[in-house]
């Protein structure tokens, strides 16, 4: 298939060759705080989120259970998540059938239909914060899953070589990896939930689930946790406390610390054909530049985490998704099916 190319500037013919099969497969005893979201007459989604004080995520989320028919037109199956807290991990049983309003696919970018998955994970409820960043994504695992049983896998295996005029989703053509978010010269045919569709039928996200977060109430007057990591710990959604470990001090939208770079590389396609932003080379971390560290993450206070926790966040700028875990992995997660 051939990957859609936009550039107001481009006037070469341009063949980016991307293969189906790789296009979107690695798109490399508590308190109780209930919260309910009234979405229609037929559906309402209640949510204990529990509270934890004690350093470990037991508690809170233990018992989330939801099952209900999504009727977009490019679903028509029951979305069925459960998650239960057992001895010191956190299981999660789901169908990978989103849990709200979905796009159309297949698209004119993406020609994969949503199919019902078979998604088991086994996460650590006593998460351990380590000082070393272990990058996921594509073979090596999803980043985390959000609560409807969705995996995030927020990078691509979209590839282009140096001069710009081969890109590949299936093969290392080249150095340059492309970013499915915050660019408009490809298109992956993502939804308005940041998401698409793998070859296998398996719909997955690269940003912000929004139509998971208006589902569950998200907005500015809170702090909503929509996900959990593969080491463990916490994601929430765009929004956090000003100062991280104080609760009165009001709610603000947080900003990751990824700036484009202030050289660009000889190598690199030029920034004519590729404004910067188009791959994931194109970003560098710079301490302090926001709120967040390389992977998306700070300590901090939570509603769920009175006493403080690391916890990640989706932002709206890259990385979007953090792309790395500062916790310890080794039993995390689900490895996703080898590219087809």
């Amino acid at each position: 298939m051939k990957l859609f190319v936009k550039h107001q500037q481009f006037t070469q013919s341009i063949l980016c060759s991307l293969v189906i099969a790789g296009l979107l497969t690695a798109c490399n005893g508590s308190d109780n705080n209930t919260d309910t979201a009234t979405v229609d007459e037929s559906t309402t989604v209640v949510t204990d989120n529990g509270v934890s004080y004690d350093g470990t995520t037991d508690g809170v989320l233990c018992d989330y259970a939801y099952s209900e028919f999504n009727d977009s037109e490019s679903v028509g199956y029951n979305s069925e998540s459960q998650w239960n807290c057992t001895d010191d991990m956190r299981e999660l049983v789901a169908n990978g059938i989103p849990d709200h309003a979905v796009g159309t696919f297949p698209n004119d970018n993406n020609p994969n239909m949503i199919t019902v998955q078979d998604i088991t994970a086994s996460i650590t409820l006593q998460p351990v914060k380590t000082d070393v960043a272990k990058e996921l994504g594509g073979p090596s695992g999803p980043q985390g899953y959000v609560l409807n049983g969705v995996k995030i896998d927020a990078s691509t295996a979209g590839t282009c070589d140096d001069s710009g005029l081969i890109c590949d989703a299936a093969m290392n053509v080249g150095n340059w990896n492309i970013e499915a978010l915050g660019q408009s010269s490809f298109d992956f045919g993502t939804d308005d939930n940041n998401a698409h569709v793998q070859p296998s039928g398996e719909y997955h996200y690269h940003g912000m689930p929004e139509g998971f977060i208006t589902l569950h109430g998200g907005s500015s007057d809170t702090m909503t946790l929509i996900a959990w990591a593969s080491d463990g710990f916490p994601i929430y959604a765009r929004y956090g406390y000003s100062s991280a470990d104080d609760a009165t001090s009001g709610l603000k939208v947080v900003t990751g610390s990824y700036q484009l770079v202030t050289t660009v590389n000889d190598n690199r396609p030029s920034t004519d054909l590729y404004a910067l932003g188009t791959f994931k080379q194109d970003w560098e971390y710079v301490d302090g530049s926001g709120d967040l560290d390389e992977c998306n993450g700070r300590f901090g206070v939570t509603p769920e985490f009175p006493n403080g926790i690391y916890h990640y966040y989706a932002t709206d700028s890259y990385p979007f998704f953090q792309r790395c875990v500062k916790g310890e992995v080794e039993a995390a997660g689900q490895l996703p099916p080898p590219p087809q």
